[in-house]
């Protein structure tokens, strides 16, 4: 799944300012890395971008993704995902917006609520420190996995009438 061209420009010139504005070098690699993560609504792990990046730049090492990753997340053109399970995950979407994380495939969507962005953080977690983001993180099972298990359990019960 994709981005739209638009959204897609949006984010490149949103990360282009930011570097600018911190003083950072657009470079080749650092620009790639970007698109790939930008044009993609899947929220890719450091390793998926890299194969994909190493398709156009032979030359880059995953250790320059994992450490260009962490520089975009320092600069605020990138968020990390939910709690590192196999492997951390990305996203460069930065407006408010949620997730919805399959818990049997692992892939995640974005979506956008009025509600959840107004939640008010309790006073207990303020008293933790201060409140940068909220993002809700909505775990379940997805519609293309709960397909597959419809399936199965059809399958398993015409076994069982033969």
């Amino acid at each position: 799944m994709t981005v739209s061209k638009g959204e897609l420009d949006r984010r490149l010139s949103e990360f282009r300012h930011r570097l600018s504005q911190a003083g950072i070098k657009v470079t080749h690699q650092r620009l790639e890395i970007f698109r790939e993560l930008a044009q993609s609504a899947e929220h890719p792990d450091a390793e998926t971008i890299f194969e994909a990046v190493r398709r156009r730049v032979p030359t880059i090492s995953l250790d320059t993704v994992y450490r260009t990753l962490w520089l975009f997340v320092d600069l605020g053109v990138l968020h990390t995902l939910g709690p590192p399970r196999d492997r951390m995950r990305f996203d460069a979407n930065v407006a408010p917006h949620h997730h919805f994380v399959c818990v049997q495939c692992g892939a995640t969507h974005d979506f956008f609520c009025e509600e959840c962005d107004a939640f008010r953080v309790p006073d207990e977690v303020r008293a933790m420190g201060s409140v940068h983001i909220k993002q809700m993180e909505v775990r379940g099972v997805c519609v293309k996995c709960q397909k597959a298990s419809s399936k199965k359990i059809r399958a398993s019960r015409k076994k069982e009438e033969t």
